[in-house]
């Protein structure tokens, strides 16, 4: 009765918000829920074959590909806007009431606790490295804290990349794991084991401790070219809308996680293969003279890896970086951010804390110009296609300034 209360309480708050203007009402809803029943998670979990998806980067993209690849098996309930803590979770689950599958984008730090709440079928582990210090704290904490939690829940499936040292210490001891050699561009949080505090060597692709037996294991599934090969060398061509290894070692995630819960592996990489945009990121828009490719990174390893992205004959780049709450206000990171390998691309500082990235840019012998407002830093680049590489509030602004300007 309370859960019932509480769906109706929040299904008025989001009509309210929607009709007052002030955006979906999905996140309002979700708190009211919670607010009048803190069992409401846990409820709208039940009779559902839930995938959790987690990780520092490529939470968003994957749930995308992991929704599209389960699709193949019939509806599956989902976040729109990648609102991943506990309001954002039970407002999707709400919104799709007897749908008996669901790909829920999880905040690595809720992790735990919704397991706990969902009782998923599976989880996917992408990878695990330095974000938000003033949010997140110190990774090696993270690591325990997530290895804990999945020890409650020794049935379900976890989906984890075995390239990643951090994220495979969390599923080591885990009774039920499908390894993916899903790739790690981002080595620098994980040069000790997270075991036994000693250093962790490279040979290849392989890696072990030297403390331990502690190793990367034999991945039951891996990318291979232009091929994804699964369990008993069966082998897909993967074909992707979307750019970069990353991205591909996201689909891999997705396409093992989706066989696991029984759909078909040649349709779920058919499926994870028409993904093309989340949430505006990787999209192109025309801004006057120019092509601007929407780029966003939040993190030292996003972002390296969204550098790999940028087009070299593009006929500039703008880099804006905000330093607001949600993007973390300590901006120490940029110096962990690899700038130099620029050349023959005009570069533009932009965003709130453009200064701080000039400077960065300067000690890295990178030519630039700063110019605060991405809208006018795009306008001054030479006509032609621009990339354009923010960080979360930034591309938020953007995002809506393009709407407002268009």
């Amino acid at each position: 009765m309370r859960g019932r209360i509480a769906l109706r309480a929040a299904a008025t708050a989001s009509w309210a918000s929607q009709k007052a203007g002030r955006g979906k009402g999905s996140m309002i809803g979700g708190l009211i829920a919670l607010k009048i029943d803190p069992t409401i998670m846990e409820q709208l979990g039940r009779d559902r074959r839930t995938v959790l998806i987690t990780g520092t980067n490529g939470k968003s993209t994957t749930t995308r590909m992991t929704t599209a690849a389960l699709s193949t098996l019939g509806q599956v309930a989902t976040q729109a806007d990648g609102a991943n803590m506990d309001a954002g979770i039970v407002a999707a689950l709400s919104a799709h009431p007897g749908v008996a599958l669901a790909a829920i984008e999880v905040d690595e730090l809720h992790l735990p606790h919704v397991s706990d709440a969902l009782n998923p079928a599976g989880v996917v582990l992408l990878n695990l490295s330095r974000d938000q210090l003033d949010r997140v704290g110190e990774i090696n904490m993270i690591e325990r804290r997530l290895r804990a939690g999945l020890a409650r829940h020794p049935e379900t499936v976890v989906v984890a990349n075995c390239d990643d040292v951090l994220v495979t210490s969390i599923a080591y001891d885990h009774p039920n794991v499908v390894w993916v050699a899903a790739g790690s561009g981002w080595a620098v949080d994980a040069t000790s084991c997270p075991r036994s505090g000693e250093p962790i060597l490279w040979e290849g692709e392989h890696w072990y401790s030297t403390g331990t037996d502690f190793q990367r294991p034999q991945p039951d599934w891996w990318l291979e070219g232009t091929d994804l090969v699964g369990p008993g060398g069966d082998r897909h061509h993967l074909e992707l809308a979307l750019p970069g290894r990353a991205n591909r070692g996201n689909a891999a995630q997705a396409v093992a996680a989706s066989v696991a819960l029984g759909a078909d592996a040649a349709k779920a990489v058919a499926a994870a293969g028409t993904v093309r945009e989340i949430a505006g990121r990787y999209r192109t828009v025309q801004v006057g003279k120019h092509s601007a490719r929407l780029l966003l990174a939040k993190n030292p390893a996003g972002w390296q890896e969204a550098l790999s992205m940028i087009e070299p004959t593009a006929a500039g780049l703008v880099i804006a970086v905000n330093g607001q709450v949600p993007d973390g206000e300590d901006l120490s990171w940029l110096w962990d951010v690899r700038f130099e390998h620029f050349e023959g691309v005009q570069v533009v500082a932009s965003g709130e804390r453009a200064t701080d990235l000039a400077v960065r840019l300067t000690y890295a012998g990178v030519e630039h110009t700063t110019v605060a407002n991405p809208l006018r830093a795009i306008a001054s680049c030479p006509p032609g296609r621009v990339e354009v590489l923010a960080n979360y509030t930034a591309f938020r602004d953007l995002n809506r300034d393009l709407e407002n300007h268009g």
